[in-house]
């Protein structure tokens, strides 16, 4: 089955969020990189196919550390998407990024280990560079519009990417609070850089549900439970913020470069 131009915007799903779209259509996909998280779910919001997929599987059964990153977004490039939203749930590394907070994150660092990070393995030189990691049309849209809805929104923010499952210690969180950097989390890298090698638009939404360790003193160590009640208790405003944001997305890239990064990254 050709599933080329099924869809135009792709969006994997973090932690809680794993259904969006009604009149949906379920696809199954086979990659060279093996098996998506799980099949993918087709529908459409305002002028756009969505193509919809839950990273960690749709029971929430595969860890961070154990996604195939490479398979779940060649899927969504062999849909035909442009662009792909990854909402996630996070962690806030300063007091001043609260939980319930969202951060349109603008940078990462890769703190992971052994993932599969990149698509270009040969014969061809190829050094993509990651320097704006993620799309500035993209971003742009996204703080509008979530300004437009009443969400407390940081412009920007550094995601420090932890390869999982376990969360840090409270002098690795030190660490990364004394760095400046804002937000933790365990998917956000090679997930949306990968978007990037594949020539499609990478936006990051990170979900603020907990003060990280580091701040040891200030507020009480994360768990999972804590997590889980906050996102699901900002489920509605996430929801709001990606069907407008989608709403609002012009079908043609004009403003960003993210469609040439192969060829500007071969010599």
């Amino acid at each position: 089955m050709d599933n080329n131009n099924k869809a135009t915007i792709g969006v994997f799903g973090g932690s809680g969020f794993y259904s969006f779209l009604n009149d949906i259509e379920e696809i199954k996909i086979e990659t060279p990189y093996g098996m998506p998280s799980d099949n993918v779910f087709l529908g459409k919001i305002g002028e756009h196919k969505v193509a919809f997929m839950p990273r960690h599987g749709r029971h929430h059964s595969i860890l961070p550390h154990l996604v195939n990153y490479r398979a779940n977004v060649w899927a969504m490039k062999s849909l035909g998407c442009k662009r792909v939203i990854s909402p996630c749930a996070a962690g806030s590394l300063q007091k001043h990024v609260k939980p319930g907070d969202f951060v349109i994150c603008d940078q990462f660092v890769d703190w992971t280990d052994g993932r599969k990070s990149t698509i270009f393995e040969g014969p061809i030189a190829t050094h993509p560079s990651a320097a704006e990691p993620y799309c500035p049309e993209m971003r742009k849209l996204a703080i509008e519009t979530a300004n437009e809805l009443g969400i407390n929104v940081h412009d920007k923010g550094t995601v420090v990417v932890i390869n999982g499952p376990r969360f840090s210690t409270k002098a690795e969180s030190q660490f990364f609070t004394n760095q400046g950097w804002e937000v933790i989390n365990m998917t956000a890298f090679p997930e949306a850089y990968l978007v990037k090698e594949m020539d499609m638009c990478p936006l990051n939404i990170s979900l603020i549900t907990d003060y990280d360790a580091g701040l040891a003193g200030d507020v009480p160590p994360v768990s999972h439970t804590e997590v889980i009640k906050v996102f699901n208790n900002n489920i509605e405003n996430l929801k709001s913020l990606l069907f407008k944001l989608i709403e609002k997305t012009p079908i043609e890239r004009n403003n960003c470069d993210c469609g040439n990064t192969k060829k500007n990254s071969q010599i």
